[in-house]
C-alpha cells in the first residue's frame, strides 16, 4: 500500500466533513483535525508496524507489529482523558438498557445471519487450518479497529459535529456515518506502491452497510466497546471458519 493511501480516504471522505459542518447545529472543527492526526498517525503506526517492532523471529505471518502499535498509541489517547470522556470513547463495562442493548444485538446478529449465508455462497473453500490465523482474527482486528474507529474516532468526530438524532434514546450523529463509510472505503480503495488506484466499489458498499453499520449499531446501542469488539471478532473469525470448510 502506498503511503499516499491514507489521505486518498480523507479526500474521499471530506465531502461527509463539508456535509457534517454546514447540517450540524454545533460543530467544532479542532476536533476535525485531531481526528485526521489520530488517524493518519494509527495507519501510519500499522503500515510501518514490521519496522518499528520487528518480530520477524517470531515467524509470523500476520502484521502482529503494527497491531501492536496501534494498541498503544489508543491506550495513550484513552489514558490521557478524564473518567468521563473514557466512558463517551466506550471504553467502560457500563452497559445501556436492557431494551437498548438487546436491539443492539438483534441488529446485529440479524445483519450477521445474512453475512454468513451469502458468504457460505460465494466464498471460496477448502483452505487449510492454521492456528495463527485463528489467533489473530479472534484477537487483534476486532479490538484494534474498534478502539481506533467506533472508540477514539467516533468520540472526537462527535466532538466535531454534535449529534442531532435520536433514536430509541441513543443519539447519532454526522460522526457515526463518517466512521461508517470510511471503515469499508479503507479496505476497498488503496493505492498501491506504484500509486495505480484499486477500487471494488462491492467491497465498500457490502462492507460499510452489513458489517461496519452492523458493529456501529452494537456499539452505541451497547454502550461500550465491549460487546463491538467480540462482535468484530466473530465476523473476523465466521470468515476464516467458511474458507476452511
Amino acid at each position: 500500500m502506498s503511503p499516499f493511501t491514507p489521505f486518498l480516504w480523507i479526500i474521499a471522505i471530506s465531502p461527509l466533513f463539508v456535509l457534517a459542518y454546514f447540517r450540524s447545529e454545533k460543530s467544532n472543527l479542532k476536533y476535525l483535525a485531531f481526528f485526521i492526526l489520530y488517524f493518519l498517525a494509527d495507519v501510519y503506526s500499522q503500515q510501518y508496524g514490521k519496522v518499528l517492532l520487528p518480530l520477524e523471529f517470531l515467524g509470523l505471518k500476520f502484521n502482529w507489529s503494527g497491531k501492536i502499535l496501534s494498541l498503544i498509541l489508543g491506550l495513550f489517547v484513552i489514558f490521557s482523558v478524564s473518567k468521563e470522556e473514557k466512558i463517551k470513547i466506550g471504553f467502560t463495562a457500563k452497559t445501556n438498557s436492557k431494551k437498548q442493548l438487546k436491539f443492539g444485538l438483534l441488529f446485529f446478529f440479524g445483519f450477521t445471519l445474512f453475512d454468513v449465508i451469502f458468504k457460505m455462497i460465494l466464498f471460496p473453500k477448502g483452505g487449510a487450518f492454521d492456528l495463527e490465523t485463528f489467533l489473530f482474527q479472534a484477537t487483534m482486528p476486532g479490538l484494534i479497529e474498534e478502539i481506533a474507529y467506533r472508540g477514539i474516532a467516533l468520540w472526537l468526530l462527535n466532538k466535531a459535529f454534535a449529534p442531532k438524532w435520536n433514536y430509541r434514546g441513543i443519539e447519532f450523529g454526522w460522526a457515526f456515518v463518517i466512521v461508517t463509510l470510511l471503515f469499508g472505503l479503507m479496505h476497498g480503495m488503496i493505492l498501491d506502491q506504484d500509486l495505480h488506484l484499486k477500487f471494488d466499489i462491492m467491497t465498500i458498499v457490502y462492507l460499510t452497510l452489513i458489517s461496519s453499520l452492523s458493529v456501529g449499531v452494537l456499539r452505541c446501542f451497547s454502550g461500550n466497546l465491549i460487546y463491538s469488539v467480540l462482535g468484530h471478532n466473530t465476523i473476523n473469525l465466521i470468515n476464516a471458519i467458511i474458507r476452511i470448510l
